[in-house]
């Protein structure tokens, strides 16, 4: 059911620029093995919340109990419906010239309490291998994430969720039943998908699900201490990630073949000013955020001026716990979206939270000017030199590890009409490629490189009022997709 046109095909290629730095840019610009593919997430795509066995996660009874937290009351119930327009996706996958898809699992579609003592859904199995099935039949390599922030709703009953070091096995177990049932066809698998946003939500700001943060941030504040929980999440999330790696690489890697990874989020950040004081700034809002998981995996250790400034509610790693974590991945995902400034700012002592730690004050703004044109998500600024800089430092500090870039996107309002002419997408996908491609050039291990999104979708807190597809979904009939124009551009890009 989506719609292209010859004259829309044709717009585009005359709208191309001929003679800037990105007009001959195209497939051939990048190494003859590099994948290019769309990602999604099951809770934002999948829909059929209540078929095929499947088991309620939190983001389900997030948005059902407190609806006024997502900005037009939605949930994800249809979201896009994929869970029977699969085959239809998949096609269209196709036909744009996509040859990966990274899609996320829904555990509790597999284990609807969580974990084996609750059974295993072999509807959700078959689900799941009919996806693999089609894509590979149409030459579209899977990259499975096997936890996109949808935890069984029974986990965070039974014990906490990620607050309780009992998720690290029953991670685990689950993991091992996707390795043992989808593994000899899948070839790269991705544990976490960004732990950072998941316990920013979660446990430092309350806002998304479970919906914890100390009493004095908000109104919706009522349970939780985000000057400790963050830090316990984070961490009970690197050991869930990394005893997942430990079970594949001891049963299943050789056999089967395939590398595993997990997927981190950050910004690139930049100082405010020449100062020492606002560069030293910029490194402390970095280590928040990449360097608290990238540091654990690449030496057993949290960054020095985390514990520092953190001290002793900054849980510590064992000695074996610390040896399980370094070295747990084959790669990097990288999710980049938009950059900011960095300030200093004085030390917080009382009522600390993990927002007041870094001591730092962020900001788009430098001399009265924006760091790039701004998205429809407040958050959201275009910055695409930011890539370039966060794949070097990468390189730099941690090894020049293997990356895949696996989320970058970009949303525009959700304004009830049908607006297939993205222009500004398709402008920040080819410039942030343009600098993928330049970071190669400096010998950055980059792989490959998925846009978020594929389709318009359930956006999390803001529901469906922005769109980050490059295929327009028409909620209101049926969930028909529609190419937009940046769907397009990426047909003619991948043809060369």
């Amino acid at each position: 059911m989506w719609r292209g046109s010859r004259g829309f095909l044709l717009l585009v290629l005359l709208s191309l620029p001929l003679f800037d730095s990105v007009a001959s840019l195209n497939r051939s610009s990048f190494p003859a093995d590099f994948f290019f593919g769309t990602a999604s997430s099951a809770y934002q795509y999948e829909g059929a919340a209540n078929e095929g066995g499947r088991g309620p996660s939190i983001w389900d009874t997030y948005t059902h109990r407190y609806p006024e937290r997502i900005a037009d009351h939605s949930n994800g119930d249809v979201a896009t419906d994929s869970y029977h327009h699969y085959k239809e996706d998949v096609a269209l996958m196709k036909d744009v010239g996509f040859n990966a898809y990274r899609f996320s699992i829904s555990w509790s579609r597999i284990l609807p309490r969580g974990n084996l003592k609750g059974g295993v859904n072999q509807e959700g199995i078959a689900y799941y291998n009919n996806l693999i099935n089609e894509l590979l039949s149409k030459g579209i390599q899977p990259f499975i994430t096997l936890f996109h922030w949808d935890l069984p709703q029974a986990l965070e009953d039974e014990y906490g969720g990620f607050l309780s070091p009992k998720i690290v096995q029953d991670f685990a177990s689950y993991a091992e039943i996707c390795f043992k049932e989808f593994g000899d066809r899948v070839k790269h698998w991705i544990t976490l998908n960004e732990p950072l946003s998941f316990i920013v939500g979660g446990y430092a700001n309350g806002g998304s699900p479970p919906g914890r943060c100390s009493k004095w941030l908000g109104p919706n504040c009522n349970v939780g201490d985000s000057s400790t929980e963050p830090y316990l999440a984070s961490h009970h999330q690197l050991l869930a990630h990394a005893a997942a790696v430990k079970v594949y690489r001891e049963k299943y890697q050789i056999s089967q073949k395939g590398q595993i990874g997990i997927t981190l989020n950050t910004g690139w950040v930049m100082p405010l000013t020449p100062s020492n004081a606002d560069k030293e700034a910029a490194a402390r809002s970095l280590a928040f955020s990449y360097d608290w998981f990238m540091e654990p995996l690449h030496s057993g250790l949290y960054p020095a001026v985390m514990v520092e400034k953190v001290g002793a509610r900054l849980p510590k790693f064992s000695r074996s716990e610390s040896l399980m974590v370094k070295g747990s991945f084959d790669f990097i995902g990288l999710n980049y979206y938009t950059s900011n400034y960095a300030a200093a700012t004085p030390c917080q002592h009382e009522k600390r939270t993990l927002f007041t730690d870094p001591c730092v004050r962020s900001t788009t703004v430098r001399n009265g000017v924006l760091i790039g044109p701004k998205a429809a998500s407040d958050w959201l600024y275009v910055y695409p030199r930011g890539i370039q800089e966060l794949l070097q430092y990468t390189k730099e500090k941690f090894n020049n590890p293997v990356i895949y870039i696996t989320e970058n996107g970009i949303d525009e309002a959700n304004d009830g009409k049908r607006n297939l002419d993205d222009k500004m997408r398709m402008d920040y996908i080819r410039n942030h490629l343009l600098y993928v491609q330049r970071a190669i050039r400096n010998g950055v291990r980059v792989k490959g490189y998925f846009a978020w999104s594929f389709l318009d979708n359930f956006e999390w807190g803001a529901g469906y009022t922005v769109r980050f597809g490059m295929v327009y979904v028409d909620y209101k009939n049926g969930q028909r997709r529609y190419r937009k124009r940046s769907a397009l551009w990426f047909k003619v890009f991948l043809r060369g």
